[in-house]
């Protein structure tokens, strides 16, 4: 009849239904790394700087805490500050629930991605900050470094196979990209770890240094 035939078009012109994850929430995942790109440089950049301005990085030498103490009591308050800032955004993912179903496993994983990828970006912002007394050179000198290997990916396509493989696995945001896809590989948990204690160390290091030199 003429109504079963309208329905049988409906249904085959009907639009396919939309993908939430990968319209919604993967674009916020991939704009929240972004800004903490900005955002970050700016929270770490007086951990140390200010410390060493207004004099008082050589009381916290001289009293009981331990050099290493005291990085990661820093390197811990502002990682908990930033995953109190991802847990805000969880409002936004609450409201797709309401107009769709996004799939619970990539956002979870995308979350810890940022949480890895944050943590990573502290640990270099506190590096930079302990080698200077300047708030504004160590933001900038962070947000350059960070900037650096998020971008380093994209020299692939302009160099040889094997150095373009190589590039890529040194980008910060090339190893997040499986996270927000709601893949979590070891390979890449690994790799923000190691940053992570790369910039823990380096920050140590510098602290370390000035204190034998006090």
């Amino acid at each position: 009849s003429f109504r079963y035939t309208m329905q049988a078009q409906y249904y085959r012109m009907a639009p396919p239904k939309l993908n939430v994850n990968s319209m919604a929430i993967r674009p916020l995942l991939h704009n929240i790394s972004l800004f903490a790109l900005f955002w970050l440089p700016l929270l770490t950049m007086r951990l140390f700087a200010e410390e060493k301005k207004s004099g008082t990085i050589e009381l916290l030498f001289t009293s009981p805490v331990k050099t290493i103490q005291m990085v990661l009591a820093k390197f811990t308050a502002s990682s908990i500050l930033f995953a109190v800032m991802l847990v805000l955004t969880f409002f936004y993912i609450i409201s797709l629930f309401f107009f769709g179903n996004p799939e619970l496993g990539p956002i979870l994983s995308g979350y810890l991605g940022l949480l890895l990828i944050g943590m990573s970006y502290i640990a270099f912002g506190l590096f930079f900050s302990s080698i200077t007394d300047n708030q504004i050179i160590a933001a900038v000198a962070t947000f350059a470094f960070i900037l650096f290997f998020w971008a380093i990916g994209w020299m692939s396509g302009f160099v040889s196979p094997g150095a373009g493989a190589f590039l890529e696995k040194l980008s910060l945001i090339n190893h997040f990209d499986d996270f927000a896809k709601g893949v979590i590989d070891s390979g890449n948990v690994i790799y923000y770890l190691s940053f992570t204690f790369f910039g823990i160390f380096l920050t140590y290091i510098s602290l370390e240094s000035k204190k034998w030199r006090l």
